[in-house]
């Protein structure tokens, strides 16, 4: 029986780096949080423990901070080519590389006396703006995405029509509260895109879609954000997602003596339902390997 390495790579996980830009007296922030990843010809390392070839991960740290010095931040997208290619491009014995970077968002604080401050910001929430970018060879795929993006509707919300199998507790309904925080990441078709701009785009049409979607069941509701978010993006392959169903229970005041007309709601944290599925361009080509990168479904 033979023994042999398979699959591998190696980097430097969780790089917190904020950029400042100060080219005008308006500082601009970029928060941004960095994984380094290198693939290529490191069997020795494994094997023999010879480091010859090995670009050690504290390089690939100071990588990232040298390259935000020399080019600044911009999008995580254009962050994540420009070190892909600089590794890949550079080192002969990187044949591919993995970065993944995700952006936190701060907003200025607006003072009651002169507006939004040039210098002064508050962090705007826990919903996160993420990235991939694989390179091999010369093959480059960007995924974008967010998390933590957590919305809620008060009605307009139904469940009903499911299998009343053994072991079914749950009441059927016209009216309920829908949250849920989404992630969702979605793979583009090149690299010629405009990152910001399409980013805004997307992140709004789910909002819309969320919003204004009459929705019978919380998959119904999923489907037609990433339906809605391809019909608008040729540039984008296919949108992956994943939803917690955030429960909300009517609570029943009847033994106060009190009716509950949908107005107070138990917020449970756990368990809840987890709805995950991919919304895919019929005429998009394949990308083995693209979503390996990623955790978990998405």
């Amino acid at each position: 029986m033979g023994i042999s390495l398979g699959y591998n790579q190696y980097g430097k996980a969780e790089c917190h780096m904020v950029h400042v830009d100060r080219s005008t007296p308006v500082h601009a922030i970029t928060d941004v949080t960095v994984t380094s990843q290198l693939i290529g010809d490191f069997a020795d390392t494994h094997l023999t423990g010879d480091n010859g070839k090995v670009i050690a991960t504290d390089t690939q740290k100071n990588t990232v901070y040298a390259l935000a010095r020399q080019h600044g931040v911009g999008s995580p997208e254009a962050f994540g080519l420009l070190l892909a290619r600089y590794f890949v491009d550079g080192f002969a014995q990187v044949t591919g590389a993995r970065q993944e970077v995700n952006l936190d968002h701060w907003e200025r604080i607006p003072t009651t006396e002169g507006g939004p401050h040039d210098h002064a910001f508050t962090k705007a929430g826990s919903e996160v703006r993420t990235c991939v970018v694989t390179k091999h060879g010369a093959e480059e795929t960007v995924i974008s995405g967010l998390t933590g993006l957590t919305v809620l509707k008060s009605t307009g919300s139904e469940f009903h029509g499911f299998p009343d199998v053994p072991y079914t507790s749950l009441v059927e309904t016209d009216d309920r509260i829908l949250a849920t925080a989404v992630t969702a990441r979605w793979r583009h078709l090149g690299t010629d895109v405009d990152w910001d701009k399409s980013f805004t785009s997307i992140r709004q049409i789910l909002l819309d879609r969320f919003a204004q979607t009459h929705s019978l069941s919380l998959q119904q509701t999923l489907y037609t954000m990433g339906e809605a978010a391809l019909a608008a993006h040729p540039e984008v392959a296919e949108i992956r997602f994943s939803m917690p169903n955030k429960h909300h229970f009517l609570v029943d005041l009847e033994k106060w003596g009190l009716d509950n007309p949908n107005e107070v709601w138990f917020a449970a944290d756990r368990p809840y339902g987890l709805i995950e599925a991919s919304i895919v361009r019929d005429d998009a080509p394949p990308a083995p390997g693209a979503w390996d990168g990623v955790k978990g479904f998405i």
